[in-house]
């Protein structure tokens, strides 16, 4: 792992202030220009920071200094790290418990039927898959296919709720809007909704009229025979 050091200013600043170092071994150590660390020795510049103690924080050794001190031409090195910092591995799949990994081939199964706009990197950061294994559920050649049931991976706990969101943002970006007789397909027209609705009202209403005309003329003339009969 490559080494740098800490806080660069606040380390020319303490060695200016401490050491009898030339402006161009500090610079060189310090990763500064010349003239800025001679600007810190000036008073011009770095005004309000503190200086940091390289031997302190184990970055320089005393001895180290000294032979610098003098010998002009000698470059300041890093004292050798007492605790190794691994390299942080490259960022791959998303990793899954081992207790929820007989869950992903469902979680899987529920991004592809959902979201066929996700690409396979995208499912496989999403639930930590590959994409020989979501190959295999897209087209029904998993060995466990007829087990399967879809089931939410935000559900499941494999990924989250944001993760997912914006998985799906970044794979809708530039498809193409649905056109309108997509958007038709299943709706009709507020104009035809209406006209049907009124012609029912009136149809409704026509066949109730009838029905009362009738009903009248039927007591109409049940009347005019109770009256018949009494005389």
């Amino acid at each position: 792992m490559a080494q740098t050091l800490l806080m660069p200013k606040a380390t020319a600043v303490w060695l200016v202030d401490n050491t009898a170092l030339s402006f161009e071994q500090i610079a060189q150590f310090c990763k500064l220009h010349p003239l800025e660390v001679k600007a810190i020795a000036d008073g011009e510049a770095a005004q309000g920071i503190k200086g940091l103690d390289p031997i302190a924080t184990g970055q320089l050794s005393r001895d180290e200094i000294s032979r610098a001190e003098g010998d002009v031409n000698h470059k300041l090195k890093l004292s050798e790290p007492k605790v190794r910092v691994p390299d942080s591995k490259r960022r791959g799949p998303r990793y899954t418990p081992v207790s929820k990994r007989q869950d992903r081939p469902n979680a899987i199964l529920w991004l592809v039927r959902n979201h066929p706009e996700l690409k396979d990197a995208q499912i496989s950061r999403l639930v930590g898959t590959t994409k020989t294994t979501i190959e295999q559920i897209r087209d029904r050649s998993h060995w466990n296919s007829a087990n399967l049931a879809p089931m939410d991976p935000v559900t499941l706990g494999l990924c989250s709720q944001i993760d997912l969101d914006l998985e799906v943002e970044k794979a809708s970006k530039g498809r193409p809007l649905p056109t309108a007789a997509e958007l038709g397909a299943t709706l009709q027209a507020t104009t035809a909704t209406e006209n049907l609705g009124l012609y029912g009202q009136e149809e409704e209403k026509e066949i109730d009229a009838n029905a009362v005309f009738a009903k009248l003329k039927s007591l109409k003339s049940t009347r005019t025979d109770d009256e018949d009969d009494q005389y």
